[in-house]
């Protein structure tokens, strides 16, 4: 974000939200959580103090908040404080997730043992196995339950791009420097050796010829160089008084959009999902009304106050 020189202002308000929040346990993930808040709040320009404030329901608050005050993590004792738990889900929102939380407490006070059902691991063994066409180990059953998403996350990652944890970390960090070369165990007895010769200019599309050598024979491949500028895209900027037109609350890069053109939302519906700094904000629907036009796809990458959408009555 550019703002490094400011680090004391961020960790008083990490100590800020923490407080706010009820001076939670913070472990992973709930210390990122506090984290998630702190630079959205930072972000914004908005003091702890006026959170309560905020109309219920209709801040764009990170994933991350939002999950955690629905009880996906758990419950703190007392459940959260009220008036920001109020705030932070809105008010249908806040009723569901408060009685969830009188429910499982009930259900904890009791039981005479664990609250949790235990899990039928040959089960979702199975499931993933299916999902992953192949034999999930240990390691892959318990990281998904663990870490739905970032498994989901690694193992696209390594279906695109194979095993890349076989490449020597500088070269998988860096490159290769030309004339340079390593050796890539891929399987017992299978042993890759490969040598950058060298790197080509820029093309127009900025791509460039990489020549390269593969157990001694010589090979060619096109690569893009992420360095070379391309002129930024303009994008127009949202009028903030028109609650109709959508703005991005942060800078950042589109992760999913779950509605389309002629769609109808209502409001606080979720209209887009937003992902910076390892952090998720929903950008959601300010009033009712109709997807009429959508000015962003997936993958790309906004400013804030960028026009993301608009809507219709």
């Amino acid at each position: 974000m550019g703002v490094s020189h400011r680090w004391p202002e961020i960790a008083e308000l990490y100590a800020q939200v923490n407080q706010m929040f009820g001076d939670i346990v913070k472990v992973t993930p709930s210390s990122k959580v506090v984290g998630d808040m702190a630079l959205f709040l930072f972000s914004r320009g908005i003091r702890p103090e006026d959170v309560l404030n905020l109309e219920p329901g209709t801040t764009p608050f990170p994933e991350s908040v939002l999950d955690m005050f629905s009880g996906g993590l758990g419950w703190p004792a007392g459940g959260w404080p009220e008036p920001l738990w109020k705030v932070i889900l809105g008010e249908k929102k806040f009723k569901e997730a408060k009685a969830r939380y009188k429910a499982e407490m009930r259900k904890s006070a009791t039981a005479k043992g664990s609250t949790r059902e235990v899990a039928d691991l040959d089960k979702l063994r199975a499931e993933l196995c299916s999902k992953l066409k192949r034999p999930a180990t240990n390691d892959d059953l318990y990281s998904s339950l663990m870490y739905p998403r970032v498994f989901a996350t690694f193992e696209k990652h390594r279906h695109d791009h194979s095993d890349v944890s076989v490449l020597p970390t500088p070269a998988f960090f860096y490159g290769l420097q030309p004339r340079e070369e390593i050796s890539v165990n891929i399987e017992a007895g299978k042993t890759l050796i490969i040598r950058l010769v060298r790197v080509g200019e820029p093309e127009k599309d900025g791509r460039r010829i990489v020549t390269y050598e593969l157990n001694g024979m010589t090979r060619e491949t096109y690569v893009a160089d992420r360095q070379i500028a391309v002129k930024a895209k303009q994008r127009p900027k949202a009028d903030l008084t028109d609650a109709r037109q959508i703005s991005a609350p942060i800078p950042g890069l589109i992760a999913s959009i779950p509605v389309s053109v002629g769609h109808k939302v209502a409001k606080g519906d979720k209209l887009l999902v937003m992902e910076a700094m390892k952090m998720q904000a929903t950008v959601s629907a300010l009033v009712d009304g109709v997807v009429s036009e959508i000015l962003v796809s997936v993958g790309e990458t906004v400013e804030s106050k960028d026009l993301l959408m608009k809507l219709r009555t």
